[in-house]
């Protein structure tokens, strides 16, 4: 007999767990299943334990540089080991957190390979043997993985994925990154600041090829100031795997080709997701594997939900965690809820952040889409060598961009790069959300000395307005 419930979560990754939540939350009787671990790829192996890697490499760039600081520091050496050791236990600590969560929720969990044999009904092989679940709703949230060359799969030797280069059994001296989105730069990142010789091959003519183009062309100096080499408009077409490296097959911008031997390889072109042996096939809609949705994560079949990145993009753990809570308040509106009143997804207000050496961010249109869609553009650009608290910092390298419409106000775009403008992102999303114009922005008392104070002179140098440059 099936045990039953209001919802099912496929997946336990930023998406389902906080779906699970948020239905739990609402009254509704919810279980997850998950077939590795609870938290998915983003706890376990992507989103946090990467970001403690790399700040275990700023910290040992600081170190290096400590006499930048009036600092003296002797016999400074990395432990790959310790760094990947700290790493691993960061994503312990996590997914002890979500399992308290379930566990507080009331969440009953099913570890296993789910498979759906009906629009609401799957089954889960793990160590119980088979289970019968069936709910009056399911959200699919089985995330997605990293996409293999078609001549050269990952063997986590000497070819690797992310999830090879979280782990690495010895420290690559000379590294080839294929692709530049933000997987590829950020290991890139890593393994340059940890000492090893990078080379990173994009095919399209910039790195980092989704973020506006100042920010592309400003990270490839930095890049290749601090040692890297960057090749754009490249392709690796072969790459031969012996006992001691790796021999890639590049063909340079200029169509010339090379061979040149590596100690490892990453691989970071893209994602596939994890859609089939799933028994969608005949349930959703799908494009190149990603399930179709509507804002509110409905798929073609009554009763049948997704998010995350098992649908279109962006690719990212909070947005998956925002469809999470909107296809959560749906499914508790169509049971007679009256009190939750979901919202869209506006794709246009999600934040990107890449954490490398510098740093990354940005939100809405880049400057070259704004005037493709049809918009007369202001744009305000501040250095961070106008700011004293990045001077005093020792982080004067980097800039802020706004991009807002001529005639109404409107910000369309914000974009940035240098250090923990990750963190600083968030005040401009807010403002694209609140609808906000520069006058609001304007008008807004800025904390000094602040990194922020250099967005209130992006804007105002949008108008013609800047103070201090």
């Amino acid at each position: 007999m099936a045990d039953k419930y209001d919802v099912i979560v496929l997946g336990s990754g930023p998406g389902g767990y906080v779906a699970a939540i948020r239905c739990a939350q609402l009254g509704l009787k919810t279980a997850i299943v998950e077939r590795e671990n609870l938290g998915g790829i983003c706890l376990n192996w992507g989103c946090i334990p990467t970001k403690a890697l790399l700040r275990s490499a700023e910290i040992f760039h600081y170190m290096q540089h400590a006499q930048d600081y009036g600092l003296k520091a002797k016999e400074i050496e990395a432990d790959l080991e310790a760094v990947v050791k700290r790493s691993r236990g960061v994503a312990k600590q996590l997914n002890q957190g979500v399992t308290h969560l379930m566990k507080k929720n009331k969440i009953a969990v099913h570890m296993g390979e789910g498979t759906m044999t009906g629009p609401t009904s799957m089954t889960v092989k793990g160590d119980k043997g088979e289970e019968k679940l069936e709910a009056k709703h399911v959200i699919v949230a089985t995330g997605a993985r990293a996409r293999d060359l078609p001549f050269a799969k990952a063997d986590g030797k000497r070819v690797w994925t992310y999830r090879h280069a979280m782990t690495p059994q010895e420290m690559p001296k000379k590294l080839l990154v294929i692709g530049s989105g933000a997987i590829g730069i950020e290991f890139a990142s890593f393994y340059n600041d940890m000492g090893a010789e990078v080379t990173v091959v994009e095919m399209l003519d910039r790195i980092v090829p989704v973020e506006d183009k100042d920010v592309s062309t400003f990270l490839e100096k930095s890049l290749t100031k601090q040692g890297m080499t960057i090749m754009t408009g490249a392709g690796v077409e072969d790459l031969k795997v012996g006992a001691s490296g790796v021999k890639a097959k590049i063909k340079a911008k200029d169509g010339k080709t090379s061979d040149t031997e590596f100690s490892h390889v990453i691989v970071a072109v893209g994602i596939q997701p994890n859609t089939e042996n799933v028994g969608l096939e005949k349930l959703a809609e799908m494009d190149r594997g990603f399930i179709q949705i509507d804002p509110y994560g409905r798929t073609k079949t009554k009763g049948l939900w997704a998010i995350g990145d098992c649908t279109p993009g962006p690719w990212l753990a909070h947005k998956a965690s925002h469809e999470g809570v909107t296809a959560a308040e749906a499914i508790a509106q169509e049971l007679g809820n009256k009190d939750v009143h979901p919202h869209p997804l506006d794709r246009n207000n999600i934040p990107g952040c890449t954490y490398c050496h510098p740093q990354i961010a940005s939100v809405g249109m880049t400057e070259a889409k704004a005037k493709e869609a049809g918009h007369e553009v202001k744009v305000g650009n501040f250095p961070f060598i106008g700011n004293g608290k990045a001077i005093a910092l020792g982080e004067a390298e980097g800039f802020i961009k706004t991009v807002f419409d001529a005639k109404t106000g409107e910000l369309l775009g914000a974009h940035m790069i240098g250090a923990e403008v990750t963190e600083l992102i968030q005040g401009y999303t807010v403002g694209k959300t609140l609808e906000t114009t520069e006058a609001e922005l304007m008008q807004t008392v800025f904390p000094h000395p602040t990194l922020s104070e250099m967005m209130h002179e992006s804007v105002l140098g949008a108008y013609g307005r800047a103070l201090h440059i």
